[in-house]
């Protein structure tokens, strides 16, 4: 198995959950206003999955762009174990191309959760700038598998047909979980930031923000 023989598609997002579910840690593709969906290939069979969406946080790519549709953040990133060395690099570099090529995006966002380990150790190595990181926040804790949720998750909404609005499912669950104690709040470390210029000029503009990468 070699990087050089894998090939990167486009996806839907209903091809992209199953496998998200499986191998992401998160487990779900909840809350996310999907932009871009891709998958990684080793001949017909799927071995990574990358989603790209609207910022999670309202309002936040006004730090990164002129326009909501400027700026795209890369949510979900996860391949099957047996993948070899530079695989995730590789997956995101032909994303990059693709959504350079297809796209009148900008700039790209993500994040790595220190609460789940990560550094952003593969952002840095994909030439992503790292801008420091933020501020420290609340997450919900489910107490029998420790995973952990946004604390915005129980307000999450829909509309259905009728113009009435409701929690999502999903953000029901998790409420209820904490009303009965199966759930309880916990403060979250903070997440490192990259961003990835996507022309010379958004990198003219990042050059000033770049920080000293910090691996803790």
């Amino acid at each position: 198995m070699s990087v050089t023989n894998f090939t990167v598609s486009p996806i839907t997002i209903q091809e992209a959950t199953p496998f998200v579910i499986d191998w992401h840690y998160s487990k779900n593709t909840n809350g996310i206003s999907t932009r871009f969906c891709f998958g990684l290939y080793d001949k017909t069979k799927l071995i990574g999955v990358m989603i790209y969406a609207y910022l999670g946080m309202a309002s936040v790519w006004k730090k990164y762009g002129e326009f909501e549709k400027d700026v795209i953040e890369l949510r979900r990133l996860c391949c099957i174990d047996e993948t070899p060395k530079n695989t995730e690099s590789y997956f995101i570099s032909q994303t990059i191309k693709w959504v350079k090529q297809n796209t009148d995006c900008k700039v790209i966002v993500s994040y790595a959760d220190t609460m789940q380990g990560h550094n952003g150790t593969i952002y840095h190595a994909s030439n992503f700038y790292y801008l420091g990181i933020t501020a420290k926040g609340k997450a919900i804790r489910i107490k029998n598998n420790n995973r952990l949720y946004h604390e915005k998750t129980i307000r999450t909404y829909y509309t259905d047909k009728n113009g009435n609005k409701d929690l999502k499912p999903y953000a029901k669950r998790i409420k209820i979980k904490l009303e009965n104690g199966d759930a309880e709040y916990v403060y979250s470390k903070g997440k490192h930031i990259f961003a990835y210029p996507l022309n010379k000029k958004q990198r003219r503009k990042f050059k000033n923000k770049i920080k000293n990468y910090n691996y803790e």
